[in-house]
């Protein structure tokens, strides 16, 4: 939830006067405020993407950026993995409000550097590194206080609505950085890194981890309607709560009958049904939005020759695709009960969508908003299903037997393995742009075909209880 600004990857468009480093991107769509939107500068102020126009004190310049970039993906991705299974065994509102703090305080110390007159990469990607290991404390930590608050029935639909302010920080993010970038671009990290910082503050104070704790009725993460029916007093039909009206009966028979669960080790979780399949699915279907989000601007700029403003205009379009998708691919799979169907369906419908956005997107200004948009619906909607909805319902399985103590570890797994993705995908596109943007979108489209195949399993076994569930019905 917290803001990140990192510089873009080797060879991406937008960069502004490398003599002070001013053009900024923040990366990580579940932030608050952040954007990893490359907004490029006006028409008038800078007539072309291609490097040879750019102010530049370093021959190898886009390197240099990218290497501060790619400190923060690759931090992040590692530390990932390693905060999960820290967010399981302490207070989730200490862990989170010291991340965010710790989020800010890093932000900051990166824009300083311009009022410091620091010169030194060694600062840049230190402070990157940094900036990505406490933002891992981010992510896993408000899955699994939604989770928390939230049974699996509508679970979908009301992350999906939730998991809009990642777009939303996109955005919000890039109009912020944007104030300041072309004089004091120091500017542009302190005051998002001050807003993350108070922020944490605010989650600390105000911040309710169980429904228990305000002597609410938790909710019931498995629903078995048979057995309930056999036997509708059966604790292990509901782990989270029986059947009593009272409410303070059903709160301490959840938080304070029996010993308190033990945390998930790192090797129990990937045990759990479905986790290793959704967590390569989001590697793919992460590298795919990452790089739309990354190197949208200049392919707008380049292929249908709008203005640097126009671009970075209508490339937030795609963000608002991904609100759309993430409420809608919520919506069905709680209709359906079907996360990874869903999933493979949007995928799939993807995959064409792609291919005609780079044939046919691009020869009107309608014809781009209504592809990008149609874009960011499929491609962002599985993403956000299996970063929230998705990781919610594994890290809550009815094989751990009401404990809920792996939801932070496998969120951390799910989101971590999908951040390797987020790194590859805009270095590949930089490696492979030179040779065409028509091999850009087929790599993206075969990502998007490889992250439906990872999905095959659990459809098919959706598809069994479908019939299963049909034959008793008609039955």
């Amino acid at each position: 939830m917290t803001p990140t600004i990192s510089m873009i990857p080797p060879g991406a468009a937008g960069v502004h006067s490398v003599r002070t480093g001013e053009h900024i991107a923040a990366s990580k769509p579940q932030s608050l405020l952040g954007s990893k939107r490359d907004f490029p500068e006006g028409a008038a102020t800078q007539p072309s993407f291609c490097p040879s126009h750019l102010l530049s004190d370093k021959d190898d310049y886009k390197e240099l950026l990218g290497a501060v970039d790619n400190a923060f993906l690759v931090a992040y991705a590692i530390g990932m993995f390693i905060s999960g299974i820290f967010g399981e065994r302490l207070p989730l509102r200490y862990y989170l409000s010291a991340g965010m703090v710790l989020s800010g305080l890093f932000t900051s110390l990166f824009g300083l550097g311009y009022f410091w007159n620091i010169h030194m990469l060694w600062y840049f990607v230190l402070i990157q590194i940094c900036n990505g290991l406490v933002q891992t404390t981010g992510w896993p930590s408000v899955v699994t206080c939604v989770g928390n608050w939230f049974g699996k029935g509508k679970r979908g639909f009301i992350m999906g609505i939730w998991n809009s302010h990642t777009s939303v920080g996109n955005i919000l993010g890039s109009l912020i950085a944007g104030v300041w970038v072309n004089q004091h671009w120091g500017l542009s990290f302190i005051v998002p890194g001050i807003i993350t910082a108070i922020m944490g503050v605010i989650t600390f104070l105000f911040l309710i981890e169980y429904p228990e704790d305000v002597d609410c009725t938790p909710p019931r993460h498995h629903d078995d309607p048979e057995k309930e029916q056999d036997n509708p007093e059966d604790p292990v039909n509901s782990p989270y709560s029986s059947r009593e009206s009272n409410v303070d009966i059903a709160a301490s028979s959840s938080k304070e009958q029996g010993p308190e669960p033990e945390a998930i080790s790192f090797l129990g979780a990937l045990r759990i049904p479905g986790v290793i399949e959704f967590s390569l699915c989001l590697l793919f279907a992460k590298l795919v939005s990452y790089t739309f989000l990354y190197w949208l601007p200049l392919y707008i700029f380049n292929v249908a020759h709008f203005s640097a403003k126009e671009a970075g205009d209508l490339s937030t379009l795609f963000d608002v695709g991904g609100i759309i998708g993430g409420i809608m691919a919520g919506l069905i799979s709680d209709y359906t009960n079907s996360r990874a169907t869903t999933c493979c369906i949007m995928l799939i419908l993807a995959a064409p969508m792609m291919f005609l956005y780079n044939y046919i997107g691009q020869n009107g200004i309608t014809s781009s908003i209504v592809m990008l948009i149609i874009c960011g619906v499929l491609v962002n909607g599985p993403y956000a299903l299996i970063t929230t909805a998705v990781s919610a319902d594994l890290g809550t399985h009815e094989s751990l037997k009401g404990n809920a103590k792996a939801l932070s570890t496998v969120t951390a797994i799910i989101d971590g393995t999908g951040s390797i993705g987020a790194a590859l995908g805009p270095l590949l596109a930089g490696l492979i742009s030179p040779t065409g943007w028509n091999n850009v979108f087929y790599m993206l489209i075969s990502a998007d075909v490889l992250a439906c195949l990872l999905l095959c399993r659990l459809v098919y076994k959706e598809i069994l209880a479908w019939k299963t569930a049909c034959g008793r019905s008609s039955g």
